[in-house]
């Protein structure tokens, strides 16, 4: 393993023990990998979690009550033109 370039291009910088360490830990992970591509895993579909996930959303219904400007502004700590006023976040 290049570990020195490895480690260069993650901006870390390692001892001569733990260049040693690591390259003795990433060959050992690289073998395992190997040994998994030994696994038939044709008849299994891809998936992106180990377990099924899923969005858990609200209805979205429509109500007859809305907020005026007014109301919406009411707590606003700044405002200006009818409209919230923000601190500017670029230059």
């Amino acid at each position: 393993m290049d570990i020195p370039h490895i480690a260069n291009l993650a901006r870390i910088k390692l001892t001569d023990d733990e260049t040693s360490r690591f390259d003795s830990q990433l060959s050992q992970v690289l073998k395992y990998v190997e040994k998994l591509k030994e696994l038939d895993v044709s008849d299994i579909e891809p998936t992106a979690h180990a377990y099924p996930v899923f969005d858990v959303v609200r209805e979205d219904i429509a109500h007859d009550k809305s907020f005026t400007a007014e109301e919406s502004l009411s707590n606003a700590p700044a405002q200006a033109l009818n409209q919230f006023k923000v601190p500017k976040v670029m230059d």
